[in-house]
C-alpha cells in the first residue's frame, strides 16, 4: 500500500490527512486556525505562517504512526487563494501574510484606476473584482512599505511558503497564480502589461509549476519536523477550489456547485468569454488544475444566509425541525419572499416581503432556500453564456448538498438532474490524485481518479417543477 500526505491549510482549521492509493482517507488530524491582528491596525488580519507550519507538522506527526511511513510517496499542500508574502533570499518573511479577511485593501481597489482601469485588469487577467486579490496586497505594500518591495527577493503564495519551508525550493503554484489578478488569461503566464503598469518586476515571482509537478524533496530539517524520509517529494497543488473540482469527478463542460457558507459555481472548460457586466456581477476566471483549462465561475453567500435564519428564527433547534417545517410549505411560500444580500458589496439592504398573520418561520426558511436557488438558476444561465455550453446536469458538493429538500428544490427550479458526490473530502482527494501522479504511483491524475472511483446520488426534477416554472 502506498500513501500520500495532504497538508490542508483552511481559514478555520489546518489539517493533515493521509490518503492511500485506493482513495481511502486512512487518518487525519486537525487544529483550529485563525488570523492574528496586524501590527499597524487592530482591524487588520494577518496569518502566522510559522505557526501554521508547526500546526501542520504536529498533525502529521500525530497520524503518521498509523501507517508505514516508508510507504509515503509524496506530500502536497492545498490552501485558500490570493494570500502570500514578500520574502528574502532565505525565504524569511519581510512582512506577515496579509489575509483575504483584511479590510486594508478595499481602499486600494476603489482607487485602482490611477494605475489601470478595473475593466482593463479584468480583460487581461480574467479575475473578478475582489478586494482580497493579490494585486491589491502588493499595491498596499508598494504604497505603504516601499522599502520592503525594494528589499524583497520573491513573492511566495502561502502554499509555496510552506513548500519552501519543507524543500528549500522557491516556486509558484500555477493554481495560486491564477487567483492573483496579475496573470494573462490568454497566455497562462504573468501579464507583462499589468506588472509594468503597477511597477512590479516579473522577476519577483519564482517559476510557475503545474499541478502534479515535483517542487523538491524534503530537507533534513523537514524530515525531522514531519518524521518522514528525506526522499519524499513535495508535489505542487495549491488553490483548494481547483482540487475540489477535480476530486469531485466533474468533467469538462459539466457545471459544478460547491455549496457552503459561500456557493461557488464553476466550470472546467477550454474557453471563457466574460464581459464587463459579468465581472461586476461577481464572475471570475481561474486556472484549472489541468494546464490549458480554465475555471470560469461565480460566487455568492449561501449557507451563511441559512445560518442567519437558523440563529434568528430557530433558537438552536435542529435542521431536522427546520426541514420538516419547510417541507410543509408550498412552492412560492404563500407569497413570502426573502431578498438577501448575495455579496458583501451589495449596496441595498436585504429584506423579507409578504409577512402577514399565519405566515411562519418555516415560510422564511423555505423562502431563503428558494431565493438562493433562483440565484443559482440566474448564475447558471450566465455561466452557460460565458462558457459556451448548455447544462444537462449539475454536480453538487459541500455542506449544502446534505440538505435533501434544498437539493430537490434545485432539481425542480433548474429542471435538471442534480448529482451529489459521495466524496466527503473532494479537495483532499483531488490533491491526492495529483500527488500520486507526481510521485509516479499513477501515470496521470486522471488515471488515479479512475482508480479511486467516484459515486453519486442523483435527484431528478419532481412534482414541484411545474409550479416553480409558473413562478
Amino acid at each position: 500500500m502506498s500513501y500520500v500526505l495532504c497538508l490542508d491549510c483552511g481559514a478555520t482549521n489546518v489539517r493533515a490527512i493521509i490518503v492511500d492509493d485506493k482513495g481511502n482517507l486512512v487518518a487525519k488530524a486537525s487544529q483550529p486556525n485563525s488570523t492574528d491582528t496586524g501590527a499597524e491596525n487592530a482591524q487588520h488580519h494577518v496569518w502566522n505562517a510559522d505557526r501554521i507550519l508547526n500546526q501542520l507538522a504536529e498533525c502529521a506527526r500525530k497520524i503518521l504512526p498509523e501507517v508505514d511511513a516508508s510507504q509515503v510517496k509524496g506530500i502536497t499542500i492545498t490552501t485558500f487563494g490570493v494570500d502570500g508574502a514578500l520574502v528574502d533570499e532565505q525565504g524569511e518573511l519581510l512582512y506577515p501574510v496579509i489575509s483575504w479577511k483584511c479590510p486594508r485593501t478595499a481602499e486600494v481597489m476603489k482607487n485602482i484606476d490611477k494605475y489601470m482601469p478595473q475593466r482593463k485588469l479584468n480583460e487581461l487577467s480574467g479575475v473578478g473584482e475582489f478586494a482580497f486579490n493579490t494585486l491589491y496586497k502588493l499595491i498596499w505594500l508598494k504604497e505603504n512599505r516601499p522599502e520592503l518591495l525594494e528589499k524583497a527577493h520573491a513573492w511566495l503564495f502561502i502554499s509555496n511558503i510552506l513548500a519552501h519551508r519543507l524543500t528549500g525550493v522557491m516556486a509558484t503554484d500555477r493554481t495560486m497564480a491564477g487567483t492573483s489578478q496579475m496573470t494573462d488569461l490568454t497566455t497562462g503566464d504573468w501579464s507583462d502589461e499589468i506588472l509594468s503598469t503597477l511597477g512590479i518586476s516579473k522577476s519577483l515571482f519564482p517559476p510557475m509549476v503545474d499541478a502534479g509537478a515535483v517542487i523538491g524533496h524534503l530537507t533534513p530539517a523537514a524530515c525531522e519536523l514531519l518524521g518522514l524520509p528525506c526522499s519524499v517529494p513535495v508535489v505542487s497543488t495549491g488553490h483548494d477550489t481547483q482540487f475540489a473540482l477535480f476530486g469531485s469527478g466533474v468533467k469538462e463542460n459539466q457545471p459544478f456547485l460547491s455549496s457552503g457558507t459561500w456557493e461557488i459555481l464553476m466550470l472546467r472548460t477550454a474557453k471563457a468569454a466574460l464581459e464587463a457586466d459579468d465581472y461586476a456581477a461577481g464572475a471570475t476566471v481561474e486556472y484549472d488544475s489541468k494546464a490549458g483549462l480554465l475555471n470560469p465561475g461565480l460566487q455568492w453567500i449561501a449557507s451563511g444566509i441559512i445560518e442567519w435564519v437558523k440563529a434568528t428564527c430557530y433558537n438552536g433547534e435542529s435542521y431536522d425541525t427546520m426541514d420538516a417545517e419547510a417541507a410543509a410549505i408550498p412552492p412560492g411560500c404563500d407569497g413570502v419572499k426573502l431578498i438577501p444580500n448575495f455579496l458583501p458589496s451589495d449596496a441595498v439592504p436585504g429584506s423579507i416581503e409578504g409577512l402577514i398573520l399565519g405566515r411562519t418561520r418555516g415560510h422564511i426558511y423555505r423562502a431563503a432556500m428558494e431565493a438562493l436557488t433562483m440565484r443559482l438558476k440566474n448564475r447558471l444561465e450566465k455561466l452557460e453564456k460565458v462558457g459556451g455550453f448548455k447544462a444537462t446536469e449539475l454536480l453538487l458538493v459541500g455542506g449544502g448538498a446534505r440538505n435533501k429538500i434544498w437539493t430537490q428544490m434545485r432539481a425542480d427550479i433548474l429542471g435538471l438532474p442534480i448529482l451529489v458526490s459521495k466524496v466527503s473530502e473532494s479537495t483532499v482527494l483531488g490533491a491526492a490524485m495529483y500527488a500520486f501522479s507526481g510521485a509516479g504511483v499513477y501515470a496521470s491524475p486522471d488515471a488515479c481518479r479512475d482508480a479511486f472511483g467516484i459515486e453519486y446520488e442523483t435527484t431528478l426534477p419532481g412534482e414541484h417543477q411545474a409550479a416553480y416554472a409558473a413562478l
